[in-house]
């Protein structure tokens, strides 16, 4: 048995899906929980060999785990996919939020936060409110973030906040900030982070926009 058992497999494949060239990614396991195999749907902008090693790096980055090559297939897409696949990272660049203002207030034993984003030209406010536990107030700037980001998305998709926490790395502080995007298609879990440069609610505000900016183009049907 390897860590792969103790990992979630939609985990391991939304961690795959983030890989530059991948589309999608499905992984097969064995029945102690070991990855047997990895099927992977890629643009051809890229050789399979470095594609294998990218997988390789990614799991190992992210979780630890080692994988043989020989486990690994590569289906590649045809050349007008890659056309494509521009206009949506372009749309994507098009809506990447740009944060215009965030405000945390404590009142008593109760809290509020607000954000507003400017997502392809037009202001969207979001808010959340709730215990002003420490804890608690880092949450309600994430969730006011998801919130506005929500106001701008279609209605067939929605955000649920796993978790959010300021980490030490080293010498660094790092918000680190975990997402699900629910739609007709299930549930994917997306994580973003961001070093803490000003404030710990500008870095959990941005490493929440982080878990979703390359989204935000298939987040609406406009």
């Amino acid at each position: 048995m390897d860590s792969a058992s103790r990992v979630k497999v939609e985990h391991i494949e939304a961690a795959l899906a983030e890989v530059g060239e991948i589309k999608a990614a499905r992984i097969v396991t064995a029945p102690d929980g070991s990855i047997s195999e990895i099927h992977v749907l890629a643009l051809p902008t890229k050789a399979p060999k470095q594609l294998v090693r990218d997988i390789e790096s990614c799991l190992m980055a992210r979780f630890g785990i080692p994988v043989d090559h020989k486990k690994i297939s590569i289906a590649l897409l045809g050349r007008e996919s890659v056309k494509e696949d521009t206009k949506l990272s372009d749309r994507n660049t098009a809506a990447r939020p740009r944060i215009c203002s965030i405000n945390a207030t404590v009142s008593g034993v109760q809290a509020s936060a607000s954000v507003i984003l400017e997502i392809g030209g037009q202001e969207y406010v979001g808010s959340a409110s709730g215990p002003a536990s420490h804890t608690g107030r880092n949450r309600l700037v994430a969730l006011a973030t998801l919130d506005a980001v929500s106001q701008y998305a279609d209605a067939s998709v929605s955000f649920a906040l796993e978790d959010v926490t300021i980490v030490q790395l080293g010498r660094e502080k790092v918000a680190v900030s975990c997402i699900a995007l629910v739609s007709g298609f299930g549930e994917q879990p997306f994580s973003g982070s961001a070093l803490v440069r000003q404030n710990d609610a500008d870095s959990i505000v941005r490493a929440t926009l982080d878990a979703i900016n390359r989204r935000m183009g298939f987040l609406t049907t406009a």
